[in-house]
Order: structure tokens, then sequence, then C-alpha cells
């Protein structure tokens, strides 16, 4: 079943793959001409985490409530390296990605002997936990007051200047999405994808589906935390909101507004979130997650597919009106398929 879904999402012609690439480059480095700058670097950030997440939630079939968790654990292990050691940009953000892939490590390690609910509360509790050591531990993290006046460093780069952050700052992002594309459509990643359809199944084939999910947990991390690090550098400070509950909640908020399971639809959800909240905010409306949860309710209710997915889903149908095609992120388990046939056709 997974083998032939992925054939028909690929089946699409060449050129109209390339064609979207090609306007996909065309809008990304062209944003920062139709909105202000840091709007526009806070739309990458803020997609590289719904990415990230999605690559959880919806090719591995783990809900997180604590991503906040490294996307803020990033944020502040970044500013610390670049207050406290002049180290450039790029290298103060690889380490807090690894700061928040470091402490996702142990966390996945528990969280994933449990499903469903009880893996997504595990991960609230560890993520609170954070948020309240950032909040005792003033003499590092700032305590309420966060870190302020972060440096974004680059030898011969004036990176003060938001337009120039954008561009160097998109490299990264970049990077980050085609580790994921590439995690996703690995063997390792249906792997994954077979772990979230039919755990039971994959294990009888002899794969450790724990240990699967925590490399697909830490990966996610480590990805939200490049997110993170990026977000704290554009803000020039990290504050107790990116460790908060809420901002977990809002990456799912945006993963699920441009579909589960699609990847790319994270990043849509993500523009339109960040977007939506930015034009409310400058146009004197303070009560923006409010507009935000309502949109979030209409989408659930009209589009179970988010709005990435809908638009994927009509267009296959189009292309092939009798083609399976079931809804990402939900188990398919089907007993006329044998039981090598989700894992073993792509696995390593």
């Amino acid at each position: 079943m997974i083998v032939a879904l992925s054939r028909r999402l690929h089946a699409r012609p060449l050129w109209v793959r390339a064609a979207l690439l090609a306007a996909g480059l065309v809008a990304v480095f062209g944003l920062p001409w139709v909105l202000y700058p840091p709007v526009a670097a806070d739309i990458l950030c803020w997609g590289l985490f719904a990415v990230a997440f999605d690559l959880l939630l919806g090719h591995a079939g783990l809900l997180s409530f604590g991503h906040a968790a490294f996307w803020g654990s990033s944020a502040y292990a970044t500013g610390l390296i670049a207050i406290h050691s002049g180290l450039p940009f790029y290298v103060a953000v690889l380490g807090g990605a690894v700061a928040a892939a470091v402490i996702a490590l142990p966390i996945g390690w528990l969280a994933v002997r449990r499903s469903g609910i009880y893996f997504a509360m595990v991960t609230l509790a560890f993520a609170q936990l954070i948020y309240f050591t950032a909040n005792q531990w003033g003499s590092v993290t700032g305590g309420e007051n966060g870190l302020q006046n972060i440096p974004r460093d680059l030898p011969g780069v004036d990176l003060t200047d938001s337009f120039v952050y954008y561009y160097y700052a998109l490299p990264v992002v970049l990077l980050g999405l085609l580790a994921a594309w590439r995690i996703v459509h690995s063997p390792f990643g249906r792997v994954a994808a077979g772990i979230r359809d039919n755990p039971a199944r994959v294990r009888a084939l002899g794969y450790s589906a724990d240990r699967y999910k925590v490399v697909v947990f830490v990966a996610s991390a480590f990805l939200s935390g490049l997110a993170g690090g990026l977000y704290a550098m554009n803000h020039g400070f990290a504050s107790l909101q990116e460790v908060y509950w809420t901002t977990s909640g809002k990456v799912v908020v945006m993963t699920v507004l441009g579909g589960i399971g699609t990847l790319w639809g994270s990043l849509v959800g993500a523009a339109a979130v960040v977007r939506l909240e930015d034009w409310l905010s400058t146009s004197g409306f303070e009560q923006t997650q409010l507009v935000t949860g309502g949109i979030f309710i209409a989408v659930v209710l009209l589009f179970r597919r988010g709005v990435w997915g809908t638009v994927s889903h009509l267009l296959r149908r189009r292309d092939d009106p009798a083609g399976e095609d079931p809804e990402p992120g939900l188990v398919h388990d089907h007993e006329e398929e044998t039981a090598t046939e989700p894992v073993s056709a792509s696995a390593p």
C-alpha cells in the first residue's frame, strides 16, 4: 500500500514537478521583496519548524505536545553561544540545533515507550520541565527578561541588515528542508511510515520500532533546533515564550492547516499563520490567536486533509479517479496485503 501510494505521488510528469519547484524557489527568494524582511525570515523559521514537526507526526505517527522544548532550547543555546563565544552565526545556530538533539535523545528514549495521547502527554511534561528550568535559571537564561541583544556575526558580512540576514538564513532552511525530504523518501523513512501504519507488523519483520521512533524524534528535534536558532538570531533575543506550551500548539496548528503528512503543506500552513498574525497585529487587532483558532477549526471541519493535502488529493483524483488515496497520518491495515509489503520493499 505504501509503495503503491509513493508511486502515484511521483507519477506526475517531470515538467510539472520542475515547474512547481521553480515557482517555489521564486517565491522563497522573492519573499523579502514583498514582505517586511523580518516577517519573511519568520516564515522561513516557522516553516522549517512545521516541516520538522510533520516529519514526526505525519511520517512517523507520533504526536508531540512538547516540541517547543527543542525550538526554545536551541534559541537559548544559540544565543548563549553567540553572546559568550563570538563564534560565527552559522556555528552558533548549528550548536543550538545540536543542543536540541542532545536534549531530545533521553526524552525520546522515554517517550516512545508510550503511544498515542500518552506519548503526547510525556512530551508535554518534559517541555514544561524545561520551561520551568529556564524560568528559574535566570542567571543563564535571563529568566522572565530572556536573553537580549543576541549578536549575529559573520566575518565580512553585515547581518544586522534584516534583508541580508534573510538570504544568509535561507541556505540553512533549504538544507533542513532537503534533509527532511530525504529522510521521508529514504528506506529509513519508509520503515518509519510502516511503523506509523502498523507497528506490530513491522516488529514481526524484525525491526526495532522504538529505535526508529527515537531516531525520527531526534532528527525532528534537530531540525526544530535549526529553526529555533534562526528565529532567535532574527529577533535578537530568546524568551520564555519560545519554550512555552503555546509554541507547541502553534506548530500543531500550522501542520494541520497545511496538511498532515504532506511535508510541503506545513510550509504553506506556517506561511499562512505567520502572515495572518502579522497582518492582524499591524491592523491593531489584539486577539490574533482567536482568529487563528477559528480558521483552524474551520479547516479541520471542512478540509480534513488540510489546504495542501486537499489540493493534492483533488489533483490525484483527477489523474486517477479509481486510485486509492488514504488520508495522510491515518492507519490503514489491509488484511489482503502480505506482511512484507509495507516495509520490505524499501527497507535497508
